[in-house]
């Protein structure tokens, strides 16, 4: 009996020694470690969508700084053809397939996306108080929250071929009648005044915005308009779509049949030694033409006032409503509020950022930022006239083309334009 129970506790302390070797070969010299957990994260695939094809490098080098310290955040910047991009992003938001990432157009088009509830809300994103009011009214829906992260102003003003300039003894005009002897001095020397083309409506829109307050007056005249001591009937601007005529006479042969790639290819060419055009094609053209010296002027004003450069806010970013990765989105939103994304915008896209205090390291982006905060006036027709259905841009944009064909006077199409404007548009309060 003894025997057998001093057995057995041998066997209960052998049995013991074994367990406890193998839950401690951990910790032994040359023993095999045990497998550690498995820590490795997900990747969240978010896509970014946009209308500016043109900046899909530049967004790619943006999106690579950002997942190198967001590495768990994949980021696909998707853009579109810019005159296709409203209709595709409507159908995507229609059948729940739209980008996690939105870029809003500016005012109108974007803040109805904002109004139909496509959008999350971004007041509570970190870093967005670093904007002005003006800047975040380009998404700010009719609740007053804030939808879309503005990423950088435009501003139109005429770029300049300096070679050609100077080639022909062309100082950069400071007058109205400066720009027009420039013109002619350089249609006598069979080049090229104006790269311009009204193919694309869009074009004709922003030509007029950036030349027609050197006509009807800049500013204070938006401020009539708005508040209702004038409209669009008026002499002034009526003159300046008068202006718009009497300039073909200075754009290429066919124009009526040019698109902005065309446009883009006279100036980079050298065969246009001007044109009027927003500060987003610097890098494009640059690309394009590296050797290119260009520089550009704010436009003259014509009654001896002050030159200006219009200018807006270009485009918002906002979080689809529906997107699966939302809080990825939301850190990215965040990203776009920091100096080190607007510096990377500015030297990237070579365009001016909406954060303050940012810098470029391109002389033109620079002079562009410059004239934008001391000479700007509103680009009016995006940021007062882009409502209706149509809208009075649209309708702005098809009168022109109608002009330039032959269909419609000067004075036609401002009193079409006033219909369309009267449709929908109440002016503010004196």
């Amino acid at each position: 009996m003894k025997r057998t129970m001093k057995l057995s506790v041998i066997m209960v302390a052998a049995l013991t020694l074994v367990i406890t070797g193998c839950s401690s070969t951990a910790s032994q010299p040359g023993a095999t470690p045990a497998p550690k957990p498995d820590t490795k994260v997900d990747k969240v695939k978010l896509t970014m969508g946009s209308w500016r094809t043109e900046d899909k490098e530049a967004y790619e080098k943006i999106i690579k700084e950002f997942q190198s310290k967001n590495p768990n955040i994949e980021i696909e910047f998707k853009p579109t053809k810019n005159t296709e991009y409203n209709t595709l992003l409507n159908t995507s938001l229609q059948t729940g397939s739209a980008p996690d990432i939105i870029h809003l157009r500016p005012y109108a088009p974007g803040i109805a996306l904002a109004d139909g509830g496509y959008l999350e809300p971004l007041d509570s994103v970190k870093g967005m108080d670093v904007f002005s009011k003006s800047a975040l009214s380009a998404a700010t829906g009719k609740d007053g929250k804030v939808y879309g992260v503005p990423t950088v102003f435009s501003s139109t003003q005429i770029f300049y071929n300096k070679k050609l300039f100077k080639k022909f003894n062309i100082e950069e005009p400071k007058t109205w009648d400066d720009l027009i002897k420039a013109a002619d001095t350089l249609k006598q020397n069979k080049v090229t005044p104006f790269a311009f083309g009204s193919k694309e409506g869009w074009i004709l829109s922003l030509t007029h915005g950036a030349l027609g307050p050197a006509i009807y007056g800049g500013t204070d005249y938006v401020n009539k308009v708005t508040t209702g001591q004038t409209n669009l009937k008026s002499k002034e601007f009526t003159d300046s779509v008068q202006m718009m005529q009497d300039l073909t006479k200075y754009f290429p042969e066919n124009y009526v049949g040019l698109s902005m790639d065309d446009m883009r290819n006279l100036f980079v060419t050298e065969q246009a030694g001007m044109m009027v055009m927003g500060d987003w094609e610097v890098a494009v053209m640059k690309k394009m033409n590296p050797d290119l010296d260009m520089d550009l002027f704010a436009v003259p004003n014509a009654a001896a006032g002050k030159a200006t450069v219009t200018t807006w806010v270009d485009g918002s970013f906002g979080v689809n409503k529906e997107s699966k990765g939302k809080k990825e989105a939301m850190k990215f939103i965040e990203f776009m509020t920091s100096k080190e994304f607007g510096t990377l915008v500015a030297n990237e896209l070579k365009k001016p950022s909406t954060i303050p205090g940012v810098q470029s390291n391109d002389p033109i982006v620079t002079k562009i930022s410059t004239l934008a905060n001391t000479v700007s006036t509103p680009y009016m027709f995006v940021i007062h006239f882009n409502g209706g259905n149509p809208t009075s841009k649209s309708i702005f944009e098809q009168l022109l083309q109608g002009m330039y064909l032959g269909k419609e006077t000067p004075a036609k199409v401002t009193e079409e334009l006033q219909k369309s404007v009267d449709s929908w548009f109440k002016p503010a309060a004196k």
